[in-house]
């Protein structure tokens, strides 16, 4: 049987607003895993979603709020790959836990402009 994890992240505004995301990967994260995600996030806990190819958690279409806002910023909150509940593995993965931390471990430098808030 496949084991499959939720890579839940956040972004929040300078007004407090939160938007979480998350994508569904095939595998399962080890501690080694998520140290080496750590070690390559900004302050040990942000990254901009569009520099590794993952949804940006301000794009939610079916929320009702208009985006960029002066508000918006381009850092996400990293939270730790959990393991899957049977309910939310429908769907296709958005990849492997290794690819996501593939991705991670090649950012050198986070590129702010990468994100449409960027300069707003």
């Amino acid at each position: 049987m496949n084991e499959y994890s939720i890579f839940d992240y956040l972004c929040r505004d300078a007004g407090n607003y939160k938007s979480w995301r998350s994508v569904l990967l095939e595998g399962r994260a080890t501690s080694a895993d998520i140290e080496a995600v750590k070690a390559s996030l900004d302050r040990g806990e942000f990254f901009i979603a569009e520099q590794l190819g993952i949804p940006a958690a301000y794009a939610k279409p079916e929320e009702d709020k208009s985006t960029p806002t002066e508000d918006d910023h381009v850092w996400h909150e990293f939270s730790e790959p959990r393991p899957a509940q049977a309910d939310e593995m429908a769907g296709e993965p958005w990849g492997t836990v290794a690819e996501l931390v593939m991705r991670f471990r090649s950012v050198t430098r986070w590129d702010e402009r990468l994100s449409p808030h960027w300069d707003l």
